[in-house]
């Protein structure tokens, strides 16, 4: 299988933890693009969708399926987006595409967090993909300085902004031998919006995409 077919599987292998009459949170990035396509087939099923990004939300619109503002819903039973890296223990690196503080706010909602991901993505320890982290504009050297002074190599992205009109700082080198320890230091630095490592809440489900099909990972 191509790496396109192996998302394509789990994409469609997530349609499984999509219950009828709920509301699908929805995440961001190739993988979750096969995934909103794969929910267009079945969109009379549910009550609507909470998109991660702008650009998520556009392509469910084009689908004709209901997009809602995550103020307006009290519950979400389940959320299902990819990961740049994921371990078996289901601690991952997100924000490739840049949203990862919208995407760690919808997992924090969602009683159920499904992640896909082909087998690419799956690593024995986090951080040979740099990790993102969102920062205030204005606060973007100090925040550099202080990565620095934990032993990453942050570098700013250049010509991106996020959805929240905020800078991304992607991290090169950073040790992450205990992630949840990690993604708490660096959301305690001023200036910082959230950063990409989901260890504090990590996935529910990984669903990764292999060659002799789908597998199934959950922590009990």
């Amino acid at each position: 299988m191509t790496q396109d077919e192996k998302k394509q599987a789990v994409a469609r292998a997530a349609l499984e933890f999509v219950e009828a009459g709920t509301i699908v949170g929805v995440g961001t990035g190739s993988t979750a693009n096969y995934f909103i396509d794969a929910l267009a087939e079945i969109k009379h099923k549910v009550d609507g969708t909470i998109a991660s990004s702008e650009e998520s939300a556009r392509r469910l619109q084009a689908h004709g399926i209901r997009v809602m503002d995550l103020n307006s819903v009290s519950e979400m039973a389940v959320y299902v987006d990819g990961a740049d890296e994921s371990t078996k223990h289901l601690c991952l690196i997100k924000g490739g595409g840049g949203a990862l503080t919208r995407e760690k706010i919808v997992a924090a909602v969602a009683d159920k967090f499904v992640c896909v991901v082909d087998d690419t993505k799956l690593v024995d320890r986090l951080g040979v993909f740099p990790l993102p982290v969102e920062v205030i504009p204005m606060a973007r050297s100090y925040v550099a300085r202080r990565i620095v002074r934990m032993g990453g190599q942050p570098e700013l992205r250049q010509g991106f902004t996020t959805d929240n009109g905020n800078v991304i700082l992607d991290v090169h080198n950073l040790d992450i031998l205990e992630p949840a320890k990690i993604e708490s230091e660096l959301n305690q630095i001023t200036g910082v919006v959230c950063n990409g490592l989901f260890a504090r809440r990590p996935a529910d489900v990984l669903l990764v995409g292999r060659d002799s099909g789908v597998e199934t990972l959950q922590i009990h």
